[in-house]
Formats: structure tokens, C-alpha cells, sequence
């Protein structure tokens, strides 16, 4: 069984609004939220910081009218579901939500984007060895490298998407 963190984006590109994504790209979004319902493992923190981000990114709790929508509202619903969902704990540092234990220490990846470092934290402290899936956020191919290189494995569903303009 296949684990992940996903990102935000992911989710908002399966709805298909608000979004620069292609088609074919909402389609992987879609087809890999689907096979990650169906036989995955969705790792999600336990202070809600993940889910708080997919709630206030406009996503549905009545899983309408998208695919990302309905996999919010999955989420909800197998939140305590340990074959669907696993909770992990993330220790901050200092004040606020943007810096973690669990984040890697490694000065490659000092600038990497502050609202994402939950996810990589997320991975981190995963017994689970998930990917996390990205769809168009750039910062994810910009750091890559260092991210591979601290045991955090990204999956690209949407490569054209995901290179810096």
C-alpha cells in the first residue's frame, strides 16, 4: 500500500478552478487522488495543520463540486481510519507553524517556502515512507536535490507545471 503527503495544490488542481493547470494535469491530479483512496495511506499531522491549509484553500466539506472536494471530505471522514489515514505528530520550533523538528536540518534547504515545510515534516515523521504528490508549486523541483537527499522523495504529477518561470 502506497503512502503520500499531498499538497494543497493537488487538490485545487482536481477541482479544476483557480487554477494554470492543463487538462492533462488536472486529469493525473485526479486519477492519483482516486488510487490514493481507493489502496493509500494520506499522512496528515495532528495539530491539523495540513488539513486546516485544505480548508482554507476553499475546499468543500460536502465533497462538492470536485474530485478535490471529494477527497477533502474523505479525509474528513477517515481522519481516524489508520488504514487510510495516519496522524503524526510535528514538534514547531520557536513561534508559529512554519518550522519543525522533523523538517531537515540542512542549509540547502534554508529558503525552502515556509508554508510548505509541513509537508516535508509530515514525510519526515512518517513510519509510512510517503511521497508527497505536487502538482505546480515550483518550489518542490527547486529543491529536489537536497529534498532526495534527505530521504523526502517528491512526486512530480504534473512536470510541465512544476519548473519556476
Amino acid at each position: 500500500m502506497s503512502a503520500a503527503v499531498v499538497d494543497t495544490n493537488v487538490l485545487i488542481v482536481a477541482n479544476g478552478k483557480n487554477t494554470h493547470a492543463t487538462g492533462e494535469c488536472q486529469l493525473a491530479c485526479i486519477r492519483r487522488l482516486r488510487v490514493l483512496r481507493e489502496h493509500g495511506i494520506v499522512v496528515l499531522d495532528e495539530q491539523d495543520l495540513i488539513f486546516d491549509e485544505y480548508k482554507n484553500q476553499h475546499l468543500k466539506f460536502s465533497g462538492q463540486p470536485g474530485v478535490g472536494d471529494a477527497f477533502f471530505r474523505h479525509l474528513h471522514e477517515k481522519k481516524h481510519d489508520a488504514a487510510k489515514v495516519e496522524l503524526v505528530t510535528l514538534t514547531p520550533i520557536g513561534n508559529g507553524n512554519a518550522q519543525f523538528r522533523e523538517f531537515p536540518a540542512n542549509r540547502r534547504l534554508a529558503r525552502f517556502d515556509r508554508s510548505d515545510r509541513k509537508f516535508v515534516a509530515a514525510a519526515k515523521a512518517s513510519v509510512n515512507n510517503p511521497k508527497i504528490l505536487n502538482a505546480t508549486d515550483s518550489d518542490w523541483e527547486e529543491f529536489q536535490t537536497a529534498l532526495q537527499a534527505n530521504g523526502v522523495i517528491v512526486d512530480q504529477l504534473c512536470p510541465e507545471h512544476a519548473k519556476k518561470q
